[in-house]
């Protein structure tokens, strides 16, 4: 099976026309140029061809697959039907969208893009349960990241991270229940906007848990640019999603107003501090939003830990048993996956006499109430997990209306891109990111610096306060990630994509009049 799926891949690209293995031209160079607002207004003039536009991605995309292995499944050769065929003047005419694998071809959102006129074209590499911080499985390989080849790409959505910032791709759709658009996004060098549930379609499409909603999942578009970005959500919502999708709201696009925002810092999650890289790229931004005159606080939130607390038992609520159901004997498993699952399948006096050796002899509290957490409960046990995460949810929407929040700032994780198995410790990491999806709050990533070997090592005097904090650093080396993208993340409240999209440019501008804005690769 494994070694099938691989040549299938090989002899869909080996198959495909001889043009796509040509090397660029100026036509193509012209085409990926142009951001997704111009391509469509080409098509619907009559000035571009949706299958020349098709014809310079696929190239990029092959390119970007031979560097990085991000494609799983080429659907190059039925794309340029679609590209003959497509809605001219739908809001995204002619233009190619790349897809994380396992997305269906039938779902609500592809019908909803090939109605609107986008070509899928092809399918991103992910983990083989859709839990893991990275991109790799014994079926499609690993996937790499594109400005470092020793790291990952992030994941699970690493696949489009990674033909993103390439430029194999303008528009990409992921998931994300703890992070899974935003780290890669972050780790990559490109954009992403975290919708809210009911925002997004996402019915007829599958998930790493399925029926799981304690912590819900959701689908989100990744692009190379934020404008990108920007006119992608647009023509989706002006497509009227709920006219496909039972689950999204009826709720237009709506357009934003204000010029002075006020923004709430959350500058350590209590578990893993942002190493150097992360706080520096953290502090650009909050100096640039103040010399342009905004107002930044720092935040004292609900207790992030007690949020990552809840949501990691929710998540694991079946003892894991769900995201594993479909690896077959001898294949591998997502390494912190692995490791949360031997957790909860010990016995239960094992794993209680576990933790209180972790509570009283290694004297570490904070890992202890982790671990108590990974093990399969009943519903008599769940349903006070549920209340719980309301009343967290309570707590945190009374702080933004206390503090008359615009927005949070916070970094996207503590560490840039992990060497390749460092998600066998990372995910432990992951709060910055799994506590906005248990909000069900709105989160972009947006690229800001890259990790720069002087100005990012690791302080001498550094000790960690945990064993948690203390295996994620054990990675953190500026010397061996010089030059890896580093993101922050712009939260707001739920069901507001359109104003953290604001926040977003608002970001971005203060950063290019300060003459320090992220330049994507290749660009």
């Amino acid at each position: 099976m494994l070694a099938s799926k691989q040549e299938e891949r090989k002899n869909r690209i080996d198959q495909l026309p001889a043009y796509y293995k040509e090397p660029l031209g100026l036509k193509d160079d012209d085409i990926l140029a142009q951001p997704v607002s111009d391509l469509v207004k080409g098509v619907q003039a009559g000035k571009l061809d949706p299958s020349d536009i098709l014809k310079a991605y696929g190239k990029q995309a092959l390119r970007a697959h031979a560097q990085t292995n991000c494609l799983t499944e080429i659907m190059i050769s039925s794309a340029e039907t679609w590209a003959k065929e497509c809605n001219r003047k739908g809001p995204l005419a002619g233009v190619p969208v790349s897809l994380k694998d396992p997305m269906q071809k039938d779902s609500a959102l592809v019908r909803l893009l090939r109605d609107a006129g986008a070509v899928p074209y092809v399918k991103t590499n992910i983990p083989i349960t859709l839990m893991s911080g990275e991109s790799w499985s014994d079926l499609f390989g690993r996937t790499t990241n594109v400005h470092k080849a020793t790291h990952t790409s992030g994941g699970s959505s690493g696949g489009e991270g990674a033909l993103l910032a390439f430029g194999g791709s303008r528009i990409g759709v992921g998931t994300d229940v703890a992070g899974s658009v935003r780290i890669p996004a972050h780790c990559s060098g490109v954009y992403t906007l975290k919708a809210s549930v009911g925002r997004f379609p996402r019915t007829g499409n599958s998930s790493g848990i399925p029926g799981q909603e304690g912590v819900p999942p959701v689908y989100s578009p990744m692009a190379r640019t934020l404008a990108d970005l920007g006119t992608f959500w647009k023509a989706v919502v002006d497509m009227k999603p709920w006219e496909y999708d039972y689950s999204c709201l009826v709720m237009p696009w709506r357009e934003t107003e204000g010029s002075k925002m006020k923004w709430g810092v959350m500058w350590d999650d209590g578990v893993v501090a942002p190493s150097p890289a992360c706080k520096r790229a953290l502090q650009t931004v909050v100096d640039v939003l103040r010399k342009n005159g905004h107002e930044v606080v720092d935040l004292q939130p609900p207790s992030p830990f007690e949020g990552l607390k809840i949501a990691s038992k929710l998540l694991i609520s079946d003892g894991g048993r769900t995201a594993v159901q479909h690896i077959r004997f001898g294949e591998s498993n997502d390494t912190g996956v692995a490791h949360a699952l031997r957790m909860s399948s010990l016995p239960n006096w094992v794993r209680r006499l576990y933790v209180w050796y972790v509570r009283y002899i290694k004297r570490d509290a904070m890992y202890a109430e982790l671990l108590e957490g990974f093990h399969a409960r009943n519903v008599f046990d769940y349903w006070p997990l549920v209340a719980q995460r309301e009343d967290y949810r309570r707590r945190w929407f009374e702080m933004f209306q206390d503090e008359k929040l615009d927005y949070v700032l916070t970094v996207p994780n503590s560490m840039p891109a992990l060497p390749h198995h460092g998600m066998k410790h990372g995910v432990k990491g992951l709060g910055y990111t799994v506590l906005f999806n248990l909000l069900d709050y709105t989160a972009g990533v947006l690229p800001v610096t890259h990790v720069d070997r002087l100005q990012d090592e690791l302080p001498p005097k550094f000790r960690p306060r945990q064993s948690i904090e203390k295996a994620v650093y054990k990675m953190y080396d500026a010397k061996a990630m010089h030059g890896l993208p580093v993101g922050v993340q712009v939260v707001g409240k739920r069901l507001e994509e359109e104003w953290v999209l604001r926040g977003m440019e608002t970001v971005e501008s203060c950063l290019a009049q300060d003459g320090i804005a992220y330049k994507p690769l290749n660009a």
